[in-house]
C-alpha cells in the first residue's frame, strides 16, 4: 500500500517521502501521549520541584566591571538570596532584581527585560507587601567596591511551579533603587 501511495502522490506532484514523515510525526505524537498518560511528566515535574538551589552568574555590560554571583535557597516557603560582587565604585549603592528573561545577548543587558512580576503588581521595595518578585532592594559597595548582599523573601522560589527565578535574569542597576514608579529610577544595567 506504501509503495501505490507513493505512485499516486507522485502523480500528483507530492514528495514521495511525505507519507512517510507523517507517518513518523504521528508515530513520535502517540508515544508522547503515551508518556503523559504513564505519569512520566509528573515524575519530571516532582523532581524538578525538588530543586532547592539556583545560581546566577553576574557578567559585566558593555563598559562596565561589576561583576559576581548570586546564589539561591529555597527555605521551606521563603528563597534566601546570597549576592557577592566586585567591581563595583567604592562605597556606591546599586539597584539589584530578578528580570523576567535569563537571556544576556544584548550588550546593554535589556535583553533580559523588566523586572520579574508574575502578579502583575506595582514596584516596590523589599518591605513593600506589593511589589514585583524581582524587586530586590539595593546593595552597597565597600571601600573595595565589594559588595555581599542577603536577603529572604517570600514571593520567589527556586524551582516550584510559582515565581521560579529558574529561567530568569539578575540584573546590577548604575543607581538605587529609590522606590518610585515604573521601576525605581536605578539606571542602566551594569551587569
Amino acid at each position: 500500500k506504501l509503495n501505490e501511495t507513493n505512485e499516486n502522490e507522485r502523480e500528483e506532484g507530492m514528495n514521495p517521502f511525505t507519507l512517510i514523515n507523517r507517518t513518523l510525526v504521528l508515530a513520535i505524537a502517540l508515544v508522547g501521549i503515551g508518556m503523559l498518560s504513564s505519569g512520566c511528566v509528573a515524575k519530571h515535574v516532582q523532581a524538578w520541584g525538588e530543586v532547592d538551589q539556583a545560581v546566577a552568574v553576574l557578567h559585566p555590560t558593555e563598559g562596565n566591571t561589576a561583576q559576581g554571583v548570586v546564589h539561591f535557597y529555597q527555605l521551606q516557603e521563603d528563597v534566601k538570596i546570597v549576592v557577592h560582587s566586585t567591581g563595583l565604585k567604592p562605597g556606591s549603592t546599586h539597584a539589584i532584581h530578578v528580570h523576567e528573561y535569563g537571556d544576556a545577548t544584548a550588550d546593554d543587558a535589556t535583553s533580559a527585560g523588566g523586572h520579574y512580576n508574575p502578579a502583575g503588581h506595582k514596584h516596590g521595595l523589599p518591605y513593600d507587601k506589593q511589589r514585583h518578585a524581582g524587586d530586590l532592594g539595593n546593595l552597597t559597595a565597600d571601600a573595595n567596591g565589594e559588595a555581599r548582599f542577603e536577603r529572604t523573601v517570600d514571593n520567589l522560589s527556586v524551582a516550584e511551579m510559582t515565581h521560579s527565578v529558574i529561567g530568569r535574569a539578575v540584573i546590577i542597576h548604575a543607581g538605587k533603587d529609590k522606590g518610585v514608579q515604573p521601576t525605581g529610577d536605578a539606571g542602566p544595567r551594569i551587569a
